[in-house]
């Protein structure tokens, strides 16, 4: 894993463009702190420069950026291709010579053989790769299918510059810092930006599975190609069953995980795994550990506050399967200690608070390893979130009564106080329950919704209504609210859907990739295997969820490597106590943020909804943590 950038202008002055680019991988560096790179053909106005984290292949063979076998391309590459020595073995047979043993060198052997988009294709792993093509002297962005590594695309003076990381493009002269109104509207629904927008006007990300040729250098004449996609990979799944018995299917999913996980586990240095001791942690783990002559180093964080620590059930699970187990013990101070480093971690507003504590076990493993697997992808892929369940039995019903009553019961539902509601609950033992006044009022606006779509969006939004504090702002439809066909998944294929193509890859993926690479760590994910995904569209509903469970099928995989006694408790997450710091250590912090002369002094969000927010919350009668934490974050970015 590494860091990538570069630009493509007109001619320009070698020194010059140099210069510039050093300044672009400079501000990679904790990306790849083992090496630098870089290629410049000033004729031309074209630059590519690396940041190496050495993985595969430490040598200097496999610095980048490097040139393929014709010099006909050059490319920087960020990432694994985790078969590469599959396709390695067959270019080999065809006559293909190599000078070195990485997965950069069979990439371009093999975009040689059949081009950009084919080669892509043919790949399993995760990726961001610039391609320049001396012959057609067009430049190639191209992004893995889920989007586990990052590109940004940015308009410049005189021409186009792509990062790894929003920071490599802010050290160009002529990108502009202005933001994008519809990105922040976004933002504060969601707590992340959606892709293609960024929170700067003239930066975009490249989508997952996307392609983006240029043949001048102008962001705005861009050719996008998807070679694979969310989208075409459910509708070809949900046309089809995959056939046999749930055993079959069973055994199927387990084979597929093994092969995923045996291809993620080549490396040239240390490799260990993230463990929380929940469902798809723990498959990982004893999936690697089946596979392995030597303990497998695992690694927990472990909190004093016992709704959030995960560390006895993570130790439980690692004792079983025989791992070499590592625990950090963090105080609230610790954790505390982070949220100042967060905007030049993520370097674009972002605010699930669970990257606090993603922040530490990534330092931690990096103290031991190179390289950590991790469970992401399975809720999405497998129908885990407990809001599944939820919704599905929610909307429904609500839709059995006419919109304008649903919109008038909303409305006299949020007309009674918080607190007049939790009098009326407590005596009747609801509050206990976590029927609270200020989740009937959170309840009750998203009655007030016409689809599905809108209905989800609400139900995963913060500020549900960003142009309370952005009056006038227009808010752009996201992946979130596409338009899907579900087909015989119905609703829970219909959210697993919005999930994999907004909640996954802008905020889980985005939330480990920075907090890892901060570490100068690489982090996997074998559940995200396409291969994976592909045969867990095919499945029937109830191998999604069965019996009040969700992941069902994934459950019956880890029966075999686990005891259901160490695994079956209520899904915990991985978080802080967001809300209790903000009425204590974080109280000053966050008045400064929200003041209303700080508010005033930036004219970006109205004054008195923040505060009349940020007053219910310090009384307690409201938890609005999700809310004031995205407003905060943005806060803090803007001020680093």
């Amino acid at each position: 894993m590494c860091g990538i950038a570069g630009f493509w202008t007109g001619a320009c002055d070698a020194d010059v463009a140099r210069a510039a680019l050093t300044r672009m991988t400079d501000a990679l560096v904790h990306r790849g702190p083992d090496a630098s790179g870089a290629w410049i053909d000033a004729c031309h106005g074209i630059a590519l420069g690396h940041r190496r984290l050495a993985i595969v292949d430490l040598s200097p063979l496999g610095q980048q950026p490097m040139e393929s076998a014709s010099g006909r391309f050059w490319l920087v590459f960020n990432g694994e291709i985790y078969n590469y020595r599959a396709l390695r073995e067959t270019l080999h047979s065809q006559g293909v010579e190599f000078r070195s043993h990485s997965d950069t060198e069979v990439l371009l052997a093999l975009i040689e053989r059949d081009g950009f988009e084919a080669a892509l294709g043919q790949c399993v792993g995760m990726f961001a790769i610039a391609l320049w093509d001396r012959h057609t002297r067009r430049l190639a962005l191209g992004r893995d299918r889920f989007g586990e590594k990052p590109l940004y695309l940015g308009r410049r003076d005189g021409g186009l510059a792509f990062a790894s990381e929003l920071s490599a493009l802010r050290t160009l002269p002529g990108v502009s810092s202005e933001i994008e109104p519809a990105a922040l509207a976004a933002y504060l629904r969601h707590g992340y930006v959606p892709a293609p927008m960024s929170m700067l006007r003239d930066v975009v990300k490249l989508e997952p599975g996307t392609i983006a040729t240029f043949s001048t250098p102008d962001v705005n004449q861009a050719q996008f190609t998807r070679y694979w996609s969310v989208r075409d990979t459910a509708v070809t799944g949900l046309a089809t069953t995959a056939t046999g018995t749930d055993d079959d299917r069973i055994e199927r999913l387990d084979t597929l995980l093994r092969g995923a996980v045996a291809d993620q586990m080549v490396a040239d240095v240390p490799l260990g795994a993230f463990l929380s001791g929940g469902i798809d942690s723990s498959l990982i783990v004893a999936l690697m550990q089946a596979q392995s002559a030597r303990p497998v180093r695992t690694f927990t964080i472990g909190f004093r506050e016992s709704a959030f620590d995960e560390a006895p059930h993570a130790a439980a699970v690692a004792r079983h399967i025989g791992t070499e187990h590592t625990t950090m013990f963090v105080t609230a101070q610790d954790a505390l200690d982070v949220i100042p480093r967060l905007p030049s971690i993520y370097n674009e507003p972002f605010a699930d608070s669970s990257q606090i504590p993603t922040v530490l076990v990534s330092q931690l493993a990096r103290e031991h390893v190179t390289v950590a697997l991790s469970g992401d992808g399975g809720d999405e892929l497998f129908g885990g979130y407990s809001r599944y369940p939820l919704a599905m039995r929610s909307w429904p019903r609500l839709t059995r009564l006419p919109y304008s009553m649903r919109r008038a019961t909303s409305a006299m539902v949020t007309s009674i106080g918080v607190r007049t509601w939790n009098h009326a609950l407590g005596p009747l033992g609801l509050m206990s329950r976590g029927v609270t006044g200020d989740r009937v009022h959170k309840l009750a606006t998203l009655i007030d919704t016409r689809s599905f779509p809108d209905f989800y969006c609400d139900l995963v939004s913060a500020w549900r209504q960003p142009q309370d504090l952005m009056p006038g702002v227009v808010e752009r439809d996201t992946a979130i609210r596409e338009p899907f066909t579900p087909g015989r998944g119905g609703l829970l294929a219909d959210m697993m859907f919005r999930d994999q193509v907004s909640y996954l890859p802008d905020d889980i993926l985005v939330k480990v990739d920075r907090a890892a690479m901060a570490a100068g760590l690489e982090t996997r994910a074998p559940l995200l295997d396409h291969r994976v995904a592909e045969f867990a569209w095919q499945l029937p509903q109830n191998c999604w969820q069965r019996d009040g469970q969700g992941k069902w099928i994934v459950r019956r995989v880890l029966d075999r490597y686990v005891p259901r006694t160490l695994i079956d408790r209520p899904k915990q997450g991985f978080g802080v106590p967001i809300a209790d710091w903000l009425r204590g250590p974080l109280r000053d912090w966050a008045s400064e943020l929200l003041s209303p002369e700080a508010l005033r002094r930036d004219g970006i969000f109205r004054t008195e909804p923040v505060l009349q927010t940020w007053k219910e919350h310090l009384s307690g009668d409201r938890n609005w943590a999700p809310s004031l934490w995205y407003l905060l974050m943005f806060q803090a970015w803007r001020r680093s």
